[in-house]
C-alpha cells in the first residue's frame, strides 16, 4: 500500500477523494434516518403508539387526497370564474366580435357583432362566406387574413346596413400559428365618426366657397349697378323707336343678373340660426300649403310618415322644404308630367337621428350627378342658378345634418335630409 502511494500519488488521491465521498454519504444517510425517525415519532404520538405502519401510510395518503380536491376545487372555481368574466366582457363590447376556425367555420359571434350585422339567427358552425355575404368588405377581409396568415390593421370599410350606407373599422388577426387556425375579426361602426367629417369638411368647403361667392358677387353687383344706372338715363322718349326694346332690355337683364347677385350673396353670407324645438311634420304640411299657389296647377303634395321635434331654425327649415318643393315641381314641369311630390318622414332612434325625404315623379338625377348637385352653380337645367340644392346643403350643415340625392320609387329623385335627435 505505502508503495503504491509512493511510486503512485494519483492513486492516493483518489482513494482519499473515495473516502471522502463514502463518509459524506454515511452523513447524510445518518441524518434522513434520523428525520424519518422523528417523523416516525410525531405519527406514532398522534395516532397512539398502537399505530401501525399501515395507518401511517393511510393517514398520509389520505392527507394528500385531501390537499389534491381542495387545490382541485380552488382550481375549478378560478377556472369557472374566469371563463364568466371572459363571457361577460365578450357580452359586454360595443364592437363586433367574430371568430372562424381554420375550415371557415363560425365559432363565436357576440350580440354587438349580430347587431352590426343585422342577424337574428344563430351562427355558429355557417361558413363566415355564407354569414357575411351581405357584408361583401368585411368578407373579404377575413378572406384575406385567413389566405396570407398576415393581421388587418384597422382598415376602414364601406358596408351598407338595412339599405343605408355605414362605416366599419376592422381589425382581423390569424389564430394559432400554424396555417389552419382560423382568424379572430373586431369590428365597430364608424358612421357617426365619418359623417361627423363629412360634415366639418362640408361646412369648411361651404365657408371657402361663400367667400369666393361673396367676393365675386359684390364685385358683379357694382359693374351692374353701373349698367342700370346708365340705361336710365336714355330717356326712352329721346330714342329712336326701334332702340327703345334694346334699352328696355338691357334694364330687364339688369335687374335679373342683380336678383341673382342678391342670391348669391344670401348664400355666401354666414348663418346664424337661432334654435328652438321645430316640429318637421307641421313645418312640412304648413310649407306645402303656403306654396301651393306658386306651384303649378295640379300640383300634388303629400306628407306622410313618422316625424320628430328638432332643434332648429324654423325661417331656415321653411326656406329649405320651400327650395325642395319648387325644385322638385320644375324639374317635373320641364319634363312635361303633373308634379307628384311626396315628403316622407322617418325617425331613427338607434341612430339617434331622423330624415326627410322629398321625392317626385320626374326625370330624375342620373347617378353620376347626385353628388354634384349639391355643388354652388351646378344645375341641369338652362335657366337655373345651380343654387336652390346648394343652400337646401347649407340649411343642413348649419343643422348638423346633411342632404343626399338618390332616386324615388316613381323614377324621379329622392332628396334626403337626415338631423340628429335632440
Amino acid at each position: 500500500m505505502n508503495d503504491a502511494f509512493v511510486n503512485n500519488p494519483g492513486y492516493g488521491y483518489a482513494l482519499l477523494g473515495l473516502t471522502a465521498i463514502v463518509a459524506v454519504l454515511v452523513g447524510v444517510l445518518t441524518f434522513a434516518v434520523l428525520r424519518i425517525a422523528a417523523a416516525a415519532r410525531t405519527a406514532r404520538r398522534s395516532l397512539g403508539d398502537g399505530g401501525s405502519e399501515a395507518m401511517l401510510l393511510s393517514a398520509a395518503l389520505q392527507e394528500a387526497v385531501t390537499r389534491l380536491r381542495t387545490e382541485e376545487r380552488a382550481m375549478s372555481a378560478r377556472a369557472a370564474a374566469s371563463e364568466q368574466l371572459s363571457a361577460q366582457i365578450v357580452e359586454s363590447l360595443t364592437a363586433g366580435l367574430l371568430v372562424v376556425d381554420g375550415a371557415g367555420r363560425v365559432t363565436m359571434l357576440n350580440p354587438a357583432g349580430r347587431r352590426l350585422l343585422d342577424l337574428t339567427g344563430e351562427p355558429v358552425g355557417v361558413d363566415y362566406g355564407e354569414l357575411l355575404d351581405g357584408v361583401p368588405p368585411l368578407r373579404d377581409a377575413v378572406a384575406e387574413c385567413l389566405a396570407t396568415r398576415r393581421p388587418i390593421l384597422r382598415r376602414s370599410l364601406q358596408a351598407p346596413r338595412s339599405g343605408r350606407p355605414a362605416h366599419l373599422g376592422v381589425t382581423v388577426s390569424p389564430l394559432g400559428a400554424s396555417g389552419d387556425g382560423g382568424a379572430i375579426c373586431l369590428f365597430s361602426d364608424l358612421t357617426t365618426v365619418v359623417e361627423l367629417e363629412e360634415q366639418l369638411r362640408l361646412k369648411e368647403a361651404l365657408a371657402r366657397l361663400g367667400e369666393l361667392t361673396a367676393g365675386l358677387a359684390h364685385e358683379f353687383r357694382n359693374g351692374l349697378a353701373t349698367i342700370h344706372g346708365y340705361s336710365r338715363l336714355l330717356a326712352p322718349d329721346a330714342l329712336p323707336p326701334a332702340y327703345r326694346p334694346y334699352v328696355e332690355g338691357i334694364r330687364q337683364e339688369t335687374d335679373t343678373l342683380g336678383r341673382v347677385v342678391t342670391t348669391f350673396l344670401d348664400f355666401a353670407r354666414p348663418e346664424k340660426p337661432s334654435l328652438a324645438p321645430v316640429a318637421l311634420g307641421a313645418l312640412a304640411r304648413r310649407a306645402s300649403h303656403e306654396l301651393r299657389h306658386e306651384l303649378p296647377a295640379g300640383t300634388d303634395v303629400a306628407v306622410r310618415g313618422e316625424f320628430a321635434d328638432v332643434q332648429g331654425d324654423e325661417v331656415l327649415l321653411r326656406q329649405m322644404f320651400g327650395n325642395l318643393l319648387r325644385n322638385a315641381a320644375e324639374a317635373c314641369q320641364a319634363a312635361g308630367v303633373t308634379p307628384a311630390i311626396v315628403i316622407d318622414g322617418r325617425v331613427d332612434r338607434a341612430r339617434g337621428a331622423c330624415s326627410v325625404t322629398v321625392s317626385d315623379n320626374g326625370p330624375g338625377i342620373p347617378a353620376a350627378d347626385r353628388e354634384r348637385v349639391f355643388q354652388p352653380f351646378f344645375t341641369t337645367r338652362t335657366r337655373g342658378t345651380g343654387l336652390g340644392l346648394a343652400v337646401v346643403q347649407k340649411i343642413a350643415v348649419t343643422h348638423n345634418g346633411r342632404a343626399t340625392a338618390g332616386a324615388s320609387a316613381a323614377g324621379g329623385a329622392a332628396i334626403e335630409i337626415t338631423f340628429p335627435l335632440p
